[in-house]
């Protein structure tokens, strides 16, 4: 059994608001973990892709009135756009009332566009939590490396063999492929955004260039950005913008971009288990998206991140400016011996950052070490745990 990071986080943000988002792609186990959350609170589960559950609330004010001391859950939330107008009515009657907090948990895929339905009508009264797929804290350590294979998608994870894991991968690449992105976007052809998913996973961690894969695809590079917000909002993609700073040098000043996913990642470039992965040309890449993915999840909350790269190739492969200025530099290595490129010391003596990590492919039973006097390296799983105490 796992226990998910995000139930701490939802139970103590109903404690405190009238309603919740809870936010993340489809199969990451929003749901599992509403359904856990309900049956402590008594609470009413809908699922707004049912229909009948959607006949319920033709006259949403009425029905949901008849729960106002119950949970309501309401999965799927995009599906009944209207329905936001119909919720702050209710809070608001219901704060007349005394019931301040705990009346509703929304769940839903796509993020734009559920905080700016939501956002519009629903503004003091709802808190926004991003669930991610499993990351190295949910996970036992010896699990580290499957997790990296198979992503963390629960299913994927849990599967009895690689075998099974990428073959639901693939499944669920189809089912947003048809699916989903007709729902969220405009009439995108689907074997036009398989290539192009399947080219940004071939340049996993590198600068965006939309005009190169507009060439690649015969589209237009406003295509291109509109291919790639779809991705983002749809939670599969990250663009990690760069960081910039008055160094007096001449600073990338495009994004990088990395799916999310690293099991996502592997079904996209067909990478069937360990060995296979290993040998592949996009292994370095992503093992950087794998951790930069779990060390922004385990960040605190307002933290920045972003990536520094001069042209002479000073660079940080992920910078994160936590609450209250101070900065941390990390460069990501997959070999055991963490030893850092120069342009990563180059880069430091630029910024000035407070902490200076290197994050290696070792266990992290050893515990962090000095490389130099301000440079340390240290495990995946230390660093996590290094910034999940922050949080506190």
């Amino acid at each position: 059994m796992l226990i998910r990071k995000a139930l701490k986080t939802v139970q103590q943000a109903l404690s405190r608001q009238a309603s919740v988002a809870l936010i993340g792609p489809r199969q990451v186990g929003k749901t599992t973990l509403a359904l856990d959350i309900g049956k402590q609170q008594n609470g009413l589960y809908l699922d707004l892709e049912d229909v009948q559950e959607r006949d319920k609330l033709s006259n949403p004010g009425a029905f949901l009135s008849a729960y106002e001391d119950r949970l309501v859950i309401l999965d799927e939330i995009h599906r009944v756009p209207d329905l936001f107008l119909t919720l702050r009515g209710l809070i608001d009657q219901g704060r007349i009332r005394g019931r301040r907090t705990g009346r509703f948990l929304l769940l839903g895929s796509a993020s734009l566009d559920l905080m700016r339905q939501s956002g519009e009508s629903l503004a003091g009264r709802i808190s926004y939590i991003d669930m991610t797929p499993l990351s190295v804290q949910e996970v036992p350590t010896e699990a580290l490396e499957a997790l990296w294979l198979r992503g963390g998608f629960p299913d994927s994870f849990l599967a009895q063999d690689d075998r099974l894991s990428l073959d639901w991968r693939k499944d669920l690449l189809r089912t947003y492929l048809e699916r989903d992105v007709p729902m969220f976007g405009s009439r995108i052809p689907a074997e036009t955004l398989r290539r192009f998913w399947t080219m940004l996973a071939h340049n996993q961690g590198g600068l965006h260039n939309a005009s190169r894969l507009a060439a690649g695809l015969e589209v237009s590079s406003q295509s291109v950005s509109r291919y790639t917000d779809l991705l983002v909002d749809l939670l599969l993609v990250r663009r990690l913008q760069p960081y910039h700073a008055n160094v007096g040098k001449r600073l990338v000043k495009s994004p990088k971009v990395y799916i999310r996913d690293s099991g996502l990642l592997h079904a996209l470039v067909n990478v069937q288990d360990r060995n296979s992965l290993l040998g592949h040309p996009v292994v370095g890449a992503s093992w950087e998206g794998f951790v930069i993915e779990n060390l922004i999840n385990a960040a605190p909350a307002l933290t920045v991140p972003g990536f520094y790269r001069t042209s002479g190739g000073a660079e940080i492969d992920l910078l994160l400016e936590l609450p209250g200025g101070e900065r941390w530099a990390i460069e990501v290595k997959r070999s055991r011996a963490a030893k850092p490129a120069r342009g990563f010391y180059e880069a430091c003596d630029d910024l000035k950052p407070a902490r200076r990590f290197v994050v290696h492919a070792g266990l992290d039973g050893q515990g962090p070490y000095p490389i130099s006097a301000d440079v340390q390296a240290i495990g995946l799983r230390g660093l996590t745990d290094m910034l999940e105490q922050l949080r506190a």
